[in-house]
């Protein structure tokens, strides 16, 4: 009865969990998108996924920046369920890197139509590495953390030993 009980409190609950991942995943890679961006080193607005709704001149504003921000959040939430309800007994960081790579070319390939991102005939090399390396690494985050959380993960970390 008490390894019952034990077990069913460390269960984690899926909604929760994606909330606070996909929260912390829009706000540290939007953040680096718009530093990436800062740098020079994409020509992609941090708020290109808010382009089909906002104005360009606004978007390359100090606000716009802010709600760009925003809305990369809000897509790393949705990206975030999405990946926790249908792949979350996956393994290993490989999913998660494919799950971004998945992205970057659903966003890159569908988002010229909408003027969301350039063509990536006409983006440049750095924007394309830039951008594809983002995503990528977005996508481990999400999908690696959940994959510690809910799969076996854990048990091939080493063994800490405190003294």
């Amino acid at each position: 009865m008490t390894q019952q009980k034990t077990q069913a409190s460390q269960v984690t609950n899926p909604w929760w969990f994606a909330l606070e991942l996909g929260l912390f995943a829009g706000l540290i890679w939007g953040g680096f998108h718009g530093f990436f961006y800062f740098l020079r080193f994409t020509s992609v607005l941090p708020g290109f996924l808010a382009e089909p709704f906002f104005k360009t001149t606004y978007l390359k504003t100090q606000p716009g920046y802010y709600m760009g921000w925003l809305f990369f959040t809000v897509f790393s939430l949705v990206a975030t369920y999405i990946y926790i309800f249908t792949l979350r007994k996956m393994k290993g960081p490989w999913p998660g890197l494919a799950y971004g790579i998945l992205w970057w070319v659903i966003i890159f390939f569908i988002g010229p139509m909408y003027k969301m991102v350039p063509p990536l005939r006409q983006a440049g090399w750095d924007t394309i590495i830039s951008e594809f390396c983002i995503f990528m690494l977005w996508g481990l985050f999400i999908g690696y953390t959940i994959a510690v959380e809910y799969t076996e993960e854990r048990a091939r970390e080493p063994k800490k030993v405190f003294r």
